[in-house]
C-alpha cells in the first residue's frame, strides 16, 4: 500500500491531497515511507490505534479540524484527503464515521473506497482476516498488487473469489514497478 500511495502522490491530480495514515503499533513506520514531492503534500499520522475502533473519535476531530489547523495564509490548500487505513481495518465504522457526522458531510464526500489485496498472499488473508472480506466486499476499486509476481492461476483464482465477494467493482491490476498508479484510479 505504501508503495502505491507514494506513487499516487506524485501524480499531477493528487498535488492538493492531504493524507492521513493510520498507524496500528507501538513503532509508527508508514508515515515515514511516505515521500513527498511537492511542498503542498501534509500527512497525518495517527498512531493511537486501529481508525475502526480505538481512534474513531479521533479521525472525527482530526478531519473537523483539518481545514483550519492545515490552512496556508488562512484558506484551505487541499481539496482531496486520503486516508490509508491498516490492512486490518473494519471499513463500517470509517464509513460510518464520515456519512454520519453532519460537519463532516457538510465539508467532504465520501468519492471512492479503494482496497489493496496482495497478488501473493490475498488469498491467504482473506482466509484469515474477516476484515480483509469486509474491505473487499464495500470496495469501489479493488487493486491487486503484486500481479506480476503471482502466478497466472492464483491470480486468477483470486480475482474470481473478489468478483464473488463484490460483483460491481472494478478490479485492476497493480504491477510492482508500476508507475501509473493514478490511472488505475481514473479508470474507475
Amino acid at each position: 500500500k505504501t508503495t502505491f500511495l507514494n506513487k499516487l502522490m506524485n501524480a499531477p491530480e493528487m498535488s492538493k491531497s492531504l493524507v492521513i495514515i493510520n498507524e496500528f503499533g507501538s513503532i509508527g513506520l508508514d508515515h515515514d515511507l511516505v515521500a513527498h514531492s511537492k511542498e503542498d503534500d501534509a500527512v497525518i499520522e495517527m498512531a493511537n490505534g486501529c481508525l475502526c475502533c480505538t481512534i474513531k473519535g479521533d479521525l472525527q476531530a482530526t478531519l473537523r479540524n483539518a481545514p483550519g489547523r492545515f490552512a496556508r495564509e488562512g484558506k484551505t490548500w487541499f481539496d482531496r484527503v486520503v486516508i490509508e487505513t491498516t490492512g486490518l481495518a473494519d471499513p463500517a465504522p470509517i464509513i460510518q464515521t464520515i456519512m454520519a457526522d453532519e460537519k463532516l458531510v457538510n465539508r467532504y464526500r465520501l468519492a471512492e473506497i479503494v482496497t489493496m489485496v496482495d497478488g501473493v498472499n490475498g488469498s491467504d488473508t482473506l482466509d484469515r482476516q474477516p476484515e480483509a472480506v469486509k474491505q473487499a466486499a464495500v470496495a469501489d476499486t479493488i487493486l491487486i498488487s503484486k500481479a506480476d509476481l503471482a502466478e497466472p492461476d492464483e491470480l486468477a483464482a483470486l480475482r474470481d473469489r473478489l468478483r464473488a465477494l463484490n460483483p460491481t467493482a472494478p478490479i485492476r491490476f497493480h504491477q510492482s514497478d508500476s508507475s501509473d498508479s493514478a490511472s488505475l484510479l481514473s479508470q474507475a
